[in-house]
């Protein structure tokens, strides 16, 4: 797997050889639509896009049919992400690691380098790694990465199968109707909204579970204690608000705030933490279980 200087990994491409173009730009333009040309001219002007062997190629090179070509991405301008991860453990087949709210997982739409991924790949040299799962760029806490691909799906399996289990605490408005009902499993249908960034309660049969317990209170704020037995999206924040407790500092749910792209507002991250996480290892069949050494902002 070929990476940058970053650790960045890169992308390959095959260029057909029932297909000619007058050159490898008009090539990716053609191939790639919705990336503007003056982008792949940039990328070949700083020797983003190279052969196999690691040699830089020229957007006026000739057209090289029935070949690979690898390519890797570019940011004008990313948003800077001041706060650093932890790695909790490591050996041969997983990598745990403690991620800082803000910073995603994997790269997307603004992100590359200042991603969990790309930071852990820099950091420790392993190209390999994968994530087994995901958790959102907003939330704090653990997240395990397979290092071996050939054995990725065996631990990504556990998740699918939900043999794993998983802890959150989160801080968000105190009730006493509600804390009266706790603890208690909500359930209910979430759905894709008409805004992709949210999610919605629908009617129809549950599909999505979620253990909810009060750890403590002090007006107006309490800790919760969150156990997902399934893992629909944004599904922790859909259900505390649905009862009438959205998470605090929560830019999506219940109002969708304006998405800031740069310039973000660090003082103020989502009060979710993903805190513990416990599964058979289905390599070693040891019990694993990890804790997060975040802590949330006290009340």
């Amino acid at each position: 797997m070929k990476v940058n200087s970053e650790g960045v990994s890169a992308s390959r491409v095959y260029l057909p050889a029932d297909q000619t173009y007058a050159n490898l730009l008009e090539f990716f333009t053609s191939q790639f639509p919705h990336i503007d040309p003056s982008e792949w001219t940039a990328r070949f002007d700083e020797g983003l896009i190279k052969t196999l062997d690691d040699q830089p190629l020229l957007s006026s090179d000739a057209y090289r049919p029935n070949t690979h070509l690898i390519y890797f991405r570019r940011l004008a301008r990313e948003p800077e992400i001041p706060f650093e991860e932890e790695i909790l453990y490591q050996d041969e087949h997983i990598l745990v690691a403690d991620k800082p709210h803000f910073l995603p997982v994997t790269p997307s739409g603004l992100y590359l380098h200042q991603t969990l991924l790309n930071r852990l790949k820099k950091k420790t040299g392993i190209q390999t790694l994968s994530p087994i799962h995901r958790i959102d760029r907003d939330t704090a806490g653990l997240v395990i990465f397979s290092i071996n691909p050939y054995e990725r799906a065996n631990y990504q399996n556990l998740f699918r199968d939900r043999t794993v289990t998983k802890v959150y605490e989160a801080i968000a408005p105190y009730s006493k109707e509600l804390a009266n009902k706790l603890p208690l499993t909500y359930r209910s249908r979430l759905e894709e909204s008409e805004h992709f960034l949210q999610m919605q309660e629908v009617e129809g049969e549950a599909n999505a579970d979620t253990y909810i317990e009060l750890l403590e209170a002090s007006e107006p704020w309490a800790r919760y204690c969150l156990g997902p037995g399934s893992g629909k999206k944004h599904q922790l924040r859909c259900h505390l608000n649905a009862l009438g407790a959205p998470i605090k500092h929560d830019q999506i749910y219940p109002v969708l705030t304006p998405y800031q792209e740069y310039d973000l507002d660090f003082s103020k991250p989502l009060q979710l933490l993903a805190k513990e996480i416990a599964f058979k290892d289905p390599i070693s069949g040891e019990f694993r279980s990890f804790i997060s050494k975040r802590v949330l902002l006290p009340f």
